[in-house]
């Protein structure tokens, strides 16, 4: 393959000033080097309005299918992030993130290291990891099929109505587990474990663990707490048909399906991973710390001999971060 058959995808946040100038940056470099930068049709056609000069670059879909994206760099948060894997579900190039939102929990990269990471890419000086992703199915009260799609980070089943009580049954792999009113339930992969789920008072689990999260949102009942469960059992949320009480599903927050009474939301585990690019391997509990601003001042730390235990495994493997 010559640098001219290599298409990268660049994904956009919302246009603003230090967006743009990121991406004209970004495909510049990228054409310097011989590259085929492309962009999706959506941010193709806000660039084309914004007189970013970017009128002639390739379009996924159009000009490049995704099967032919090798890799998509990324210029947002961790919401472009999640239209980025949703952008290239259909394919296999791995996601690189580039911060210029906030958390950037997902992201690999800074702002101030964009160029660095950009040579990266072009020199493929980065590795790939897999993370766990979710199918999620919606069928009615007879078990017919109403819809189907996946989540990197969580699908949530929310009530739709802002004055009335969801009314759920929860099961864990064929057996129903505890019905209780709420506000809705949060089913959350690793990856989306420091997203929604930790924000409803999920646990936060480390990238190399696999494994689901299930997290009730405001339940009225003694036994609603989260839980952990295996990466390979399958979570069903159904909507009591007596309660006549609609809900919604979202997925990642960019998906949503209006889920009828008796609906029953089933999640799994996905057959297909996210695909992930990573410049790094640092430890994920540093990026905690870096990314919440969780104080550890005062810390000793280990013994020397420990330390250098640690060091020795965080180079040759890291965590997951």
């Amino acid at each position: 393959m010559t640098q001219a058959d290599r298409s990268i995808l660049v994904v956009v946040h919302a246009l603003r000033p230090d967006t743009v100038e990121a991406a004209q940056r970004v495909v510049a470099a990228l054409r310097a080097a011989g590259a085929r930068p492309v962009l999706s049709a959506d941010d193709h056609a806000q660039l084309i309005s914004s007189e970013a000069g970017l009128d002639d670059v390739a379009v996924l879909g159009t000009d490049v299918p995704v099967t032919g994206i090798e890799l998509a760099i990324v210029l947002g948060g961790d919401g472009t992030i999640l239209r980025a894997a949703e952008l290239v579900r259909d394919g296999s190039a791995p996601v690189l993130g580039i911060n210029l939102g906030h958390v950037g929990f997902l992201a690999e990269s800074e702002r101030d290291d964009m160029d660095e990471a950009v040579r990266r890419v072009i020199a493929r000086e980065y590795t790939v990891e897999e993370r766990l992703a979710l199918r999620v199915q919606v069928k009615d009260s007879r078990n017919a099929p109403l819809y189907e799609t996946w989540a990197l980070n969580e699908a949530s089943v929310e009530k739709a109505s802002r004055e009335r009580l969801l009314e759920v049954v929860m099961e864990v792999n064929g057996r129903p587990l505890s019905s209780f009113g709420c506000d809705g339930v949060v089913v959350s992969t690793p990856t989306g474990s420091t997203a929604y789920s930790f924000s409803a008072g999920g646990p936060i689990i480390w990238p190399n663990v696999e494994a689901i999260a299930v997290v009730p949102l405001s339940a009225h009942a003694l036994f609603a707490r989260p839980l952990v469960i295996g990466p390979d059992q399958t979570v069903a949320i159904e909507l009591l048909e007596r309660a006549s009480t609609q809900g919604i599903v979202w997925c990642d927050g960019r998906r949503s399906f209006d889920l009828p009474p008796g609906a029953r939301v089933v999640v799994q585990r996905s057959d297909r991973p996210v695909r992930l690019a990573r410049l790094h391997l640092g430890l994920f509990t540093d990026r905690l710390v870096r990314k919440f601003h969780l104080p550890v001042e005062g810390w000793r730390g280990p013994s020397a001999i420990t330390t250098g235990t640690l060091r020795t495994a965080r180079d040759e493997a890291g965590d997951g971060s």
